[in-house]
């Protein structure tokens, strides 16, 4: 009996490297903005790359749904750096989810992650994106399977044992083949859901040192930001003021409102003066600076 439950409950987990995550789920929005049940479709177009994202009956999966998969992406990383054997199954324990992301172990963290398993498992995605020189017609999900396997301890009671999930082909492809993976700070799972975006877009194409400098309207597109631009304009002045993304600075640029007189009618949906955003990568300190600066 010890023998059959060593191997039903035979572990990835714990992951002891980095975050790390695939290079599309960080540049583009997959993920709904929101910490409760986003119901909406959500959708992206540009001249290149379409998505489309459809809801479960529990909603669209969010960027804090997002987490079980960069854990699931880091483990296979740190499978594949270390040589071994590779497949879309994982096992892991929700402890060292927890543990990794931050999450309290409490009975709500518990319910909370059976549903975000529930919302990657039943979210319907369609893309262009190719992953590991593949495209697809038609819809995947996150999780092509997803289970919490229980014992039952002497006296009756149901404990959660692990989770076994299997990772979508796209995702897995991608991974495998692509080998476009980077790393996330180890701050990441602190930030709220803009910042989260803003980070991941920053993280995803700021690669070269050169500034990333856009237009205000294809920052809100690219993070996924479902409401007005005003808002996004006003949740962009505050990143900018917080300074507060980890490995970048982030500078809001906007044109003055042109000038008019006093006694000129006010104009219904008057559209307010051109903004962008301008993301630097912070240059990392030597050692040599490290220690003058301490």
């Amino acid at each position: 009996m010890s023998i059959v439950q060593r191997e039903l409950f035979q572990l990835d987990s714990p992951l002891l490297g980095e975050i790390r995550g695939e290079r599309s789920l960080m540049a583009f929005p997959f993920f709904a903005l929101a910490k409760n049940a986003w119901m909406k479709p959500l959708s992206y177009s540009t001249p290149t790359v379409s998505i489309e994202v459809r809801p479960s009956a529990r909603g669209v999966a969010t960027i804090y749904d997002k987490e079980i998969v960069l854990y699931i992406a880091s483990l296979m990383a740190a499978k594949i750096e270390a040589g071994m054997a590779i497949s879309q199954d994982f096992t892991f324990t929700a402890h060292d989810l927890f543990s990794v992301t931050g999450a309290n172990h409490s009975a709500r963290s518990y319910s909370r992650l059976a549903d975000a398993l529930e919302r990657l498992q039943g979210t319907q995605i369609r893309t262009n994106i190719e992953a590991g020189g593949e495209g697809e017609e038609g819809f995947f999900s996150w999780l092509s399977e997803a289970r919490l396997q229980y014992a039952r301890s002497a006296n009756g009671e149901k404990r959660l044992k692990s989770v076994k999930v299997r990772l979508c082909d796209w995702l897995f492809r991608a991974i495998l083949r692509d080998g476009q993976v980077l790393d996330y700070a180890s701050t990441y799972f602190q930030l709220g859901p803009i910042e989260r975006r803003v980070y991941e877009v920053a993280r995803s194409t700021c690669v070269d040192g050169e500034p990333l400098d856009m237009d205000l309207q294809m920052l809100k597109l690219q993070t996924g930001f479902q409401n007005p631009l005003s808002n996004f304009r006003i949740a962009m002045r505050q990143i900018a003021a917080a300074n507060a993304i980890p490995g970048y600075d982030i500078a809001l640029i906007e044109d003055a409102p042109a000038a008019v007189a006093d006694d000129a009618p006010r104009k219904a949906g008057r559209r307010s003066a051109a903004a962008k955003v301008v993301i630097t990568r912070r240059a990392l300190l030597t050692s040599e600076a490290a220690d003058a600066s301490a």
